[in-house]
């Protein structure tokens, strides 16, 4: 489902994929090839969300903008895996950036370029991660470099996801 809110309305690109299942809301906007899979919710109210191309949104997210600061865009950059049940406040995640299944990043926390969050993962507010990160544990820590396996979801993903979205389309689903 895709609703304005406030006289802003999403944009999608014509080759992303948003399910009927998602919830997609204000001030937001998906690039080419990106992907938003059923019961994802992504509300641009507080803040404008850009989402780059290629970027898979998995079943059951949560991306909100807005901060305890005040208002705050987000930033999600290209090839990027939000893994399912993931939520999200943050400002930036980086391009090839993989945000593992149901972690939680607060508020106004950015990742850098090639990262990978750990499944379950809370990543603290206000916290900024550097390029090439694996950071695991609740709180997350910084446990060193990312690995190319860690990294596998992100580098197939401008293949994998934009095909399945493609096959959902032409299915009407």
């Amino acid at each position: 489902m895709i609703r304005s809110f406030s006289g802003m309305t999403p944009k999608i690109a014509e080759s992303a994929f948003v399910s009927e299942a998602a919830y997609v809301v204000g001030d937001v906007e998906i690039d080419g090839n990106s992907s938003v899979w059923p019961g994802a919710v992504i509300r641009g109210d507080f803040g404008k969300i850009k989402i780059g191309k290629n970027t898979a949104v998995e079943d059951n997210c949560v991306i909100h903008s807005g901060s305890p600061s005040g208002i705050v865009n987000v930033v999600i950059g290209d090839n990027v895996v939000i893994g399912h049940g993931a939520v999200s406040n943050c400002r930036k995640i980086g391009n090839n950036s993989l945000i593992g299944m149901n972690s939680t990043i607060l508020h106004d926390a950015e990742i850098g370029d090639f990262c990978v969050i750990a499944a379950g993962c809370l990543v603290r507010q206000g916290i900024k991660i550097p390029n090439g990160k694996l950071v695991a544990g609740v709180p997350g820590r910084i446990k060193g470099e990312a690995s190319a396996e860690q990294l596998w979801w992100t580098q197939n993903n401008p293949v994998l996801y934009p095909k399945l979205a493609k096959q959902y389309k032409e299915q009407g689903l």
